[in-house]
């Protein structure tokens, strides 16, 4: 699989009050945190993602509920991870094919990622994903 992919764990802090906790990016996050979304109320049939980034980085990160997260380096190798716990992640560097699907219903996915949104750095087609990929190794 694509080098670098992993997941991460972030410390948790609590006491008889609850839980809580804390990422810091360029810390726990391996950039700056240029941008945060989060996805919710997706049926678990739906497939979310189906894309690549030319240049932003993501940590996805379940905070409620669970999801899983399909990734392929564009040469036939994929990994599936289970989002399950609010204290781990998944790294996903540039340039790897992401779809994030089987959200249960209480499911909140937060997205950091180290870029601000534009659409053109965005790959939607696969099979434009592999013909880049394919570029990228013979440069």
């Amino acid at each position: 699989m694509k080098k670098g992919v992993r997941m991460l764990e972030f410390q948790q802090r609590g006491d008889e009050r609850g839980h809580m906790v804390v990422v810091e990016g360029n810390q726990d996050i391996p950039f700056e945190i240029k941008r945060i979304f989060y996805i919710y109320g997706s049926d678990k049939d739906v497939i979310r993602g189906q894309h690549a980034n030319l240049r932003s980085e993501f940590v996805l990160v379940n905070v409620a509920g669970k999801s899983k997260v399909k990734i392929k380096d564009g040469k036939g190798n994929e990994a599936i991870f289970a989002l399950n716990r609010p204290h781990t992640g998944i790294y996903i560097p540039k340039m790897v094919w992401k779809d994030m699907y089987d959200f249960s219903e209480d499911s909140v996915l937060l997205c950091l990622a180290s870029e601000h949104y534009d659409a053109d750095e965005y790959i939607r087609d696969y099979e434009e994903f592999v013909k880049a990929m394919k570029c990228m190794e013979e440069s």
